[in-house]
């Protein structure tokens, strides 16, 4: 199936453990971080976050996967990237969020351009797709940087409560 680990240049994507509930409730908890998403309320409990770890089996078996984003060398984690796969269509999605500290490095472009190389040369996907909310540009660049080409605009397509 998946690999447990995969190794970019500055990264380690791996699967999430108990242990990085807090870290996680840290970096999703920002107000920055939870209007970038679509799936992460804020204030994000710590109680959301040892959830959201613990579901990762099911979601796992019904094809979504959750790598943490993890800096080498210090073992820090700082975001999320996941990829969903319909193997109906033979596709995945790419979702992701980084910590906001961690913003405007390119962390995010590396992460995507791993999963996206997995996806394609390993897992023989067909197609890897995203979305992005177009008043949060930065998530759009990440696609562009890794090949994944604007296809449409889905306009009133989300409501989102502020």
């Amino acid at each position: 199936m998946l690999a447990r680990k995969l190794y970019p240049e500055r990264l380690i994507l791996r699967a999430f453990t108990m242990e990085d509930a807090t870290r996680v409730q840290e970096l999703a908890g920002g107000k920055e971080v939870a209007k970038t998403t679509l799936g992460i309320p804020h204030p994000y409990s710590i109680e959301a976050a040892t959830s959201w770890i613990e579901n990762h089996p099911a979601m796992m078996a019904n094809g979504i996967f959750p790598f943490a984003i993890v800096l080498k060398g210090e073992n820090s984690l700082i975001g999320t990237m996941a990829l969903r796969i319909n193997q109906a269509h033979n596709k995945g999605e790419l979702a992701f969020w980084v910590g906001k500290e961690y913003w405007g490095n390119g962390f995010a472009t590396e992460a995507a351009r791993e999963i996206v190389r997995y996806g394609f040369e390993e897992l023989k996907l067909n197609k890897l797709w995203a979305m992005a909310m177009s008043k949060y540009p930065a998530s759009s660049k990440v696609m562009e940087k890794v090949g994944i080409k604007r296809e449409g605009v889905l306009r009133q397509g989300i409501l989102m409560q502020n």
